[in-house]
């Protein structure tokens, strides 16, 4: 459960900026690194996940090998986007989807090992009922 009013101090920011460069930093390097025994860190951590603050811990895969693109998509006027959504976010690969405001309907984040792969979840993405049109654009490089 989540503590609305809680104000994380310095070293709980400290903390948790540690913690997402390296989430499998010891409390004994945290500790060093705040200024706090191994302990103190410890029980920061714990309530920090008890409050909700930190939600979990992951693992970042290197994507340099896999072929990135941006899908925007355009839905019939006529369709529920939140049953579209649903049914790409089944397809292999998508990474993040965003519904938006404006000329498109939602974004799609989607990755795979080569470009035919990519092409085929594209398609699959296609054909999906009520999706109208796709742009994609495929990602060069990623700066940060």
């Amino acid at each position: 459960m989540v503590e609305e009013h809680y104000a994380l101090d310095p070293v709980d920011l400290k903390i948790i900026e540690l913690l997402k460069k390296d989430g499998r930093m010891p409390f004994v390097e945290l500790g060093k690194r705040v200024g706090l025994s191994e302990a103190a860190v410890r029980r920061r951590v714990k309530m920090l996940q008890e409050r909700g603050i930190i939600k979990r811990f992951t693992v970042e895969v290197d994507e340099g090998f896999q072929v990135s693109a941006v899908i925007f998509l355009q839905f019939e006027s006529s369709s529920l986007p939140g049953e579209i959504l649903e049914k790409i976010a089944k397809v292999p690969g998508v990474r993040a989807i965003y519904e938006l405001t404006g000329r498109f309907d939602a974004m799609v984040m989607i990755a795979a090992s080569k470009i035919s792969e990519l092409n085929e979840r594209i398609d699959r993405i296609r054909a999906i009922e009520g999706v109208k049109s796709t742009e994609t654009a495929v990602v060069l490089r990623v700066i940060s």
